[in-house]
């Protein structure tokens, strides 16, 4: 099975799974199908297909992997949802529809980005069978680390704070490291964590994650530039309209790539007994660099 096939057989099965269980969490209140609409929103669900392999490699149940899932989902959703606000980058279209507040009002998309934030502890610290409290309090502290104000809300902010400046390619980095990274981050690392794996396999589950958040936002920035509405289901050429500071802005495309053949090489040369054992890992990895070229 090629990755492509095997990325969009993961969608189905996670998207069938994730609507059952929004059905049992939610109501029918405005707050709630502002949830629903927000986070069943067509989405290739890279995070949770991270999830699944991370936890194939951790061997971690299933069953656990896709709460996990379930909450980054959560996550990912409340930060599409808030994104897209005037107040924020102001896209009237998410993934071919209406954004949340257009498609309700800005306060109901508000708190409906703030409930999928809380939805996702909830699942977490609820619906995890058969693991200690301990590793579910350290895997809440891990995911509040990752999306607070040191990780992906601090990427959120700097991405609006550096618009119209003229930045050093490091500042970016970082800066994609947060609002991307992180997330990526937590969801390959998570399954090793609650496993409770060693440190080394820990520590080589953030590399990996924070790599492939990397890569995946280059290709995000590029596709912003060179897409059409049809392909990206939201307004194309926006971030350089409002003066998105962007690597691929900086320095181009050809050393966009440059940059992320090395990354991915020294990863290789410092995990190579990981590799071999998991070879998929790095062909996830080069899948993003091909839709770069």
């Amino acid at each position: 099975m090629n990755l492509k096939t095997l990325i969009s057989n993961n969608k189905k099965q996670f998207d069938s799974k994730f609507k059952k269980l929004l059905n049992t969490k939610l109501d029918k209140s405005i707050l709630s199908k502002a949830m629903y609409y927000g986070s069943v929103n067509g989405g290739k669900r890279i995070r949770p297909f991270l999830v699944i392999e991370a936890a194939k490699i951790a061997e971690l149940p299933l069953s656990q992997a896709f709460i996990i899932a379930s909450s980054i989902e959560c996550i990912h959703s409340y930060t599409l949802i808030h994104d897209d606000l005037p107040s924020m980058d102001n896209d009237d279209y998410r993934r071919g529809k209406l954004s949340t507040h257009k498609k309700f009002n800005e306060a109901t998309a508000i708190l409906a980005g703030d409930a999928l934030h809380d939805l996702a502890f909830e699942l977490i610290s609820g619906n995890l069978k058969n693991k200690d409290h301990k590793s579910i309090i350290k895997l809440i502290n891990y995911l509040s680390l990752c999306i607070g104000h040191k990780g992906l809300a601090l990427g959120q902010a700097l991405d609006l704070d550096f618009e119209n400046k003229k930045l050093s390619k490091n500042k970016i980095l970082d800066m994609y490291s947060k609002k991307t990274g992180k997330l990526f981050e937590f969801s390959f690392t998570a399954p090793f964590l609650l496993k409770d794996r060693s440190s080394n396999e820990i520590q080589f589950a953030k590399e990996y994650g924070m790599l492939f958040g990397l890569i995946f936002q280059l290709v995000d920035d590029l596709i912003d530039e060179i897409g059409t509405f049809k392909k990206i289901g939201k307004t194309p050429g926006k971030d350089l309209k409002q003066g998105k500071s962007t690597l691929l802005g900086l320095i181009g495309k050809k050393q966009v790539v440059n940059l992320c053949e090395n990354k991915i090489n020294n990863f290789k040369k410092k995990y190579k007994s990981m590799i071999i054992q998991n070879p998929l890992i790095i062909e996830i990895l080069e899948f993003g660099i091909k839709r770069i070229n």
